[in-house]
């Protein structure tokens, strides 16, 4: 693979060379940090992976803890006052609000990038993210300071919502660049393989200090070390980004508008067609994300005498084949095609979804058999899900596009996803789950047909 030139890039795109553009304001930070990279006159590939690697998983893993103590600790800690799945529920509204301050994220460092550098920008927004998780950790209940406990959660949140959508640093798109044409569902796959690892982290901690502790002891202070983990592993992925993102090439590619931030405003009203249809293609996949994840475990801890550990050791196990199953999935996408892979995905999805609330309330062996086949097919569409429609936008437009798509994918797709889920399982029944996976297998499979250029460009 060879990253292209400032040059073939501006010349593909239709552009100004990149001599003849406006270069963007950089500050201190930014000129010292590329300065320390000026040795190094190329972004190898495998560096670009290893960091968009690093990177995700640290995203994930602080998604993966909050999430999993909204299920274990939010409840008991911030909303005793009320029955156990009236707390989770709560717990899973505020939940909610990371995914809806996320696009408004993404529109306040896009601010900083225009004007500030991209080191400045990422730099900010990882401190941002990994000082509301940390904070989490500190987090008083409202045994100590009562309904503000809840206003609290929500703000650190908020927090990391606005964060996550300033972490966006444009490395999965620099990873497309060039990329051959046999290899692209290769490369797409690579950002996907932080979710399962940060999972994989995340329920591994949580289970091991649940099985080691009391439950007086855990809901005291063992839930809070992940938090101070989560905190350690964005100050490692700040310096393994940093150190692409200051490279020469990154900026040579930034000033060739390959990867130039956009106006927001601009970008939505040039590519609202691009953003809606790419906020739908992967709702399948991103549906699917938190009925394997997030709810199930509600599901055990609310509604069974299951042990909260044993599952999180079933959810780590399931990670694990994720992980394996993202990578089937660059294999198999280059076979066959990646649109074709998202629309039989999609179909296998809604398939499950009939089999799935039956599985998930069958006892322990279905439950393992419902895991392990959810995180098949969740490797396999979510593995081809990240930047779907990059290569859509219009050159000027993509980096900024990228971002507003993932933030509106995230939020329709995954966003409410537990919130929903769990209404709908306790008025309804889990049959009424299964209804809610489907819609968004059908709305996955609408959006390839109804953009058959789109379809077209995903082959």
């Amino acid at each position: 693979m060879t990253i292209q030139t400032a040059g073939q890039a501006a010349d593909q795109a239709g552009d100004q060379p990149a001599a003849s553009l406006p270069q963007p304001s950089s500050g201190p930070l930014e000129r010292d940090a590329r300065a320390l990279n000026s040795r190094h006159s190329e972004v190898a590939p495998g560096e670009i992976a290893i960091g968009v690697i690093i990177g995700r998983t640290g995203e994930f893993f602080d998604f993966f803890v909050y999430a999993i103590a909204s299920v274990l600790v939010f409840p008991a800690l911030v909303f005793p006052y009320v029955d156990r799945l009236t707390g989770t529920t709560w717990s899973f509204a505020i939940f909610a609000l990371g995914y809806v301050a996320r696009p408004f994220g993404t529109w306040l460092f896009t601010t900083v990038d225009r004007h500030y550098g991209r080191s400045v920008k990422l730099t900010a927004a990882l401190f941002l993210l990994g000082t509301s998780t940390m904070a989490l950790a500190f987090l008083p209940g409202y045994a100590s300071i009562g309904a503000a406990s809840a206003v609290v959660l929500g703000l650190l949140r908020i927090g990391q919502g606005l964060a996550l959508g300033g972490t966006w640093d444009g490395l999965a798109s620099l990873l497309a660049l060039g990329v051959p044409a046999g290899k692209r569902g290769w490369y797409a796959m690579i950002p996907q393989l932080g979710a399962p690892l940060g999972l994989l982290v995340a329920s591994g901690l949580f289970a091991f200090f649940i099985a080691t502790l009391s439950a007086e002891d855990f809901l005291d202070w063992g839930w809070r070390y992940p938090f101070f983990v989560a905190f350690a592993i964005n100050v490692v992925a700040l310096f393994a980004r940093l150190r692409i993102v200051a490279t020469p090439d990154y900026a040579e590619l930034f000033q060739s508008r390959a990867l130039e931030p956009s106006r927001f405003r601009e970008t939505v009203r040039a590519e609202w067609r691009t953003v809606v249809l790419g906020a739908f293609a992967p709702l399948a996949s991103f549906a699917l994300f938190h009925l394997v994840t997030v709810f199930p475990l509600s599901w055990i801890a609310l509604f069974t005498r299951q042990q909260p550990a044993r599952f999180l050791v079933i959810e780590a196990a399931g990670a694990a084949v994720c992980v394996v199953s993202i990578a089937a999935s660059g294999l198999i996408a280059d076979r066959i095609g990646r649109r074709t892979l998202l629309g039989v995905s999609a179909a296998a999805i809604a398939a499950f979804s009939i089999v799935a609330p039956r599985l998930l309330d069958g006892g322990e062996g279905s439950e393992v058999l419902f895991m392990l086949v959810g995180f098949v097919l969740l490797g396999l569409s979510f593995g081809q899900s990240s930047g779907a429609v990059t290569s859509n936008f219009a050159q000027r437009y993509r980096y900024t596009g990228a971002a507003i798509t993932s933030d509106l994918a995230w939020l329709f797709g995954a966003g409410f996803a537990p919130l929903a889920a769990l209404l709908l399982a306790s008025h309804a029944g889990l049959w009424s789950v299964g209804g809610y996976l489907l819609s968004g297998a059908v709305c996955t499979l609408a959006a390839l047909h109804v953009n058959r250029e789109f379809a077209r460009r995903l082959v």
